[in-house]
């Protein structure tokens, strides 16, 4: 045994040496990385400071002074070994001098004006590569296994304090102004460096060599030592084997002792009880050979009672095949029929359905948002509401119908019992078509019914997909597809709803499919656009903010409005990229309009609810930083199902938005369920009243009312309002009527481009429109007093 043993201590100690292996090639990967930076930082660095520290070099360039300039290039030279060529450019690009450290490095380098590209300002450094096919000896095969030598080209300008263009300029006026410099600088020509990569990365590598050799030393030494240890460690195993095999022959006869602690000790207890019983047992057989012919009905007696340990036997593996068969079969959170249970009964039913000529219904149910109460308030609690929908699904239906838990066997969700809010419910001998919206209403009701969970009170929905057979498949996999179109097709419509499958699924789900895989690729094509749509005051007729709405201009469908490629966006886990490029590109935008002097106070973008993370505030400061927008011109419209939430991590984050100077506003305001107290716990600044409330204010009382309401409270609450949607003269009146003084919509404006707002910033732009739609309202109004 002591082979086998000696097999797991060198298993043991391999798996250490190629962790160990592996993890310092890793750790020596990333450092090269970083020395090469370091190294050619630090090169470009020192070559800049070395060229502008070089004071007299402008006038040597000036008066063409050779060997002086040669003398630089040599010292320029001398810099680096990595240093290949150095060249001096007058100011207008003409060669004046060079030097080569490897012969023909300095005939390749590519010309002037490509060296100091056409985007590069006359006055800035400018840094570039290109590919020769010259490499110096000491790294030719470094550059061959690297995929070529490259050189990084330097482009350096030379600055004078005096005009080189001034007439009879000695060195001594040179001289003169570098101890009174001008206020301004004057180029008189360019170094530039080429800087062999190849031979940058040797240097590197000398460093690496040196660290992977005591990396190498470490592990060697390391290994030895794990190698002791584990031999050590294992001996007591070893001693453990030869015992096992001796009681297995029946050798031993009497307990032996093992040298060991903890586990191994255990099981040399468990060996020694093993040869103590079996002993016994020995003897024991012993005594009833000779008992046999002297005692029948004691052989008897002893038959019945194995008979009895056989029952008890047969009971137990009974019982232990129905747990079996339970853990195979049975969801273990629900106890509701698997997937793989819940795949054979329909396949049975299918059959039994056709051989019947009966209808079977198949409902494919997915939980609506169920991710967000995961990730609210736990997997615990999520597995709760799981328990309590698989409860309310049951109850629901007959008992010969068949629910079940349908998670994917192979999901890491499902495995770890972490979610897997899919359900399926099987109707099976209906009559008609009229019976499952029947039992599909049932359950939409039943879930309906809020669920206390943790504490809290939690509602959720299900969209529900419905496939009938044989109407709509024959098959199981043609049955389950049915559903699941269907089923998305629900959540499309809304959720909280139940659809029939129809074949015209099948062709809208293509074009789903589609529909994110070019969503997928917008951003990288900058397919991605802008509208923005003005905020008027009614007072001064000015322009005072804009709301950015994303828009996407498809190459070959043209323009795709939001609300067909913003859930797509949510359920693919894009819409985070997606804001974050919205909120840098209003940022930009609001930038460029500030430079050319237009007049506007804020941009007003939206922010989704999944948007909403603990990132978002990092990501909103760095944006704000990049683009040089100060924070009071940014204003993020939250959705009132952010502050649903009302958790302390969301008062922290908008308490954080609001210390660094942004504006906070409630889109949709009176469209959601929260509650109204937030309004006093969170620092608001703006609410907007809902276009939905504004159209219908004139068709309903209940709105007109709601409207008021909602401007008095927000006048009381100190915070300010902007009415969206309004369209026509008698909504304009009725807003501005009540308080309501700045307006969004069409009757100002549609959401247009950039280049389309840049007329309407004009202060005062809309005055004389404002004055007309008075007149005219008033007009109106005298005209029917009259009549």
């Amino acid at each position: 045994m002591e082979p086998r043993s000696m097999s797991v201590a060198r298993r043991i100690v391999l798996v250490f040496f190629l962790v160990a292996l592996v993890g310092s090639t890793l750790a020596l990967s990333g450092l090269a990385i970083r020395e090469y930076r370091d190294q050619r930082i630090s090169l470009l660095d020192s070559v800049v400071a070395d060229i502008e520290g070089h004071t007299q070099l402008a006038a040597d360039i000036h008066l063409r002074d050779r060997p002086q300039v040669d003398a630089a290039l040599t010292r320029f030279l001398g810099l680096s070994p990595a240093l290949s060529f150095i060249r001096v450019h007058s100011a207008d690009g003409g060669l004046l001098a060079q030097r080569e450290r490897h012969a023909g490095t300095a005939d390749e380098a590519p010309t002037f004006a490509t060296v100091r590209g056409a985007d590069t300002s006359a006055v800035d450094t400018n840094f570039s590569s290109h590919s020769t096919g010259t490499a110096p000896a000491t790294s030719a095969l470094l550059a061959t296994l690297t995929g070529g030598e490259r050189i990084l080209n330097l482009s350096v300008p030379v600055f004078s304090m005096i005009n080189p263009t001034g007439k009879n300029l000695v060195r001594e006026d040179f001289g003169r102004a570098l101890v009174r410099p001008a206020s301004s600088r004057y180029i008189v020509g360019y170094v530039h460096a080429g800087i062999s990569n190849s031979q940058l990365l040797l240097q590197v590598l000398l460093v690496l060599a040196t660290m992977a050799g005591i990396a190498l030393a470490l592990i060697v030494i390391s290994t030895f030592f794990i190698n002791l240890y584990t031999q050590r460690l294992t001996a007591p195993l070893s001693a453990l084997a030869r015992m096992a095999d001796e009681v297995a022959a029946g050798n031993l006869k009497k307990s032996i002792t093992i040298d060991g602690s903890g586990e191994v000790k255990e099981i040399a207890g468990v060996l020694n009880a093993i040869i103590g019983g079996l002993n016994t047992y020995k003897t024991r057989i012993g005594v009833d050979h000779q008992l046999l012919s002297m005692k029948v009905e004691e052989r008897t007696a002893q038959l019945s009672q194995r008979n009895q340990e056989l029952d008890l036997a047969v009971t137990q593996v009974t019982e232990t095949k129905d747990r079996l068969r339970k853990m195979a079969y049975f969801d273990s959170l629900t106890s509701l029929p698997n997937r793989r249970l819940f795949t054979e009964q329909l396949d049975l039913l299918l059959r039994l359905a056709k051989r019947n000529k009966q209808i079977l219904a198949l409902m494919f149910l997915d939980l609506d948002n169920f991710k967000r109460i995961n990730d609210s308030l736990g997997h615990s609690a999520g597995d709760a509401l799981l328990k309590e929908v698989a409860h309310r699904l049951a109850s629901c239906v007959r008992e010969s119908d068949v629910v079940a838990h349908y998670a994917d066997p192979e999901s890491r969700i499902d495995v770890s019992r972490l979610g897997g809010d899919e359900f399926t419910v099987v109707l099976n001998q209906i009559e008609n078509v009229d019976a499952v919206t029947i039992v599909a209403q049932r359950l939409l009701t039943s879930l309906l019914k809020p669920m206390e969970i943790d504490g809290h009170e939690l509602v959720v929905t299900p969209s529900i997909g419905i496939a009938v057979a044989p109407n709509d498949a024959t098959d199981m996999e043609g049955l389950l597809k049915a559903a699941d179109t269907a089923m998305y097709h629900a959540k499309a419509a809304g959720k909280n709803t139940f659809l029939f499958y129809n074949s015209d699924m099948d062709s809208t789900g293509v074009d789903r499919l589609q529909l994110e895989t070019d969503l997928r690729r917008a951003l990288e094509r900058n397919e991605l656009l802008f509208h923005y749509q003005p905020q008027v005051d009614t007072r001064t007729g000015t322009i005072i903010g804009i709301e950015a709405l994303l828009r996407w201009q498809h190459p070959e469908k043209g323009m795709i409005p939001p609300f067909k490629f913003i859930p797509v966006a949510e359920e693919l886990g894009l819409i985070s990229e997606l804001g974050t490029w919205g909120l840098r590109e209003a940022c930009r935008q609001m930038v460029e309009f500030r430079k050319e002097g237009l007049s506007l106070d804020k941009v007003a973008v939206n922010v989704s609810a999944l948007q909403f993370t603990t990132q978002f505030c990092a990501t909103v400061k760095n944006i704000l930083e990049e683009t040089g927008l100060p924070a009071s011109a940014l204003e993020l419209e939250l959705t009132e199902s952010i502050m649903m939430e009302d958790s302390h991590s969301t008062v922290r984050a908008l308490q954080e938005l609001k210390a660094m100077g942004l504006r906070l506003s409630i889109d949709d305001f009176g469209t959601g369920y929260s509650s109204l107290s937030y309004l006093s716990r969170f620092p608001l600044d703006e609410l907007k009243i809902d276009r939905s409330f504004v159209i219908d204010f004139d068709k309903s009382d209940n709105d007109a009312s709601l409207v008021v309401a909602i401007i008095a409270m927000g006048r009381s609450m100190k915070l300010e309002l902007v009415a969206e949607g309004v369209e026509t003269h008698e909504q304009f009146h009725f807003l501005t009527e009540h308080g309501a003084e700045v307006i969004q919509g069409y009757l100002f404006s549609k959401p247009v481009t950039a280049d389309e707002l840049r007329p309407l910033l004009v202060p005062g732009y809309f005055l004389e429109q404002i004055h007309a739609i008075r007149a005219d309202t008033y007009a109106t109004s005298a005209g029917s007093l009259a009549s």
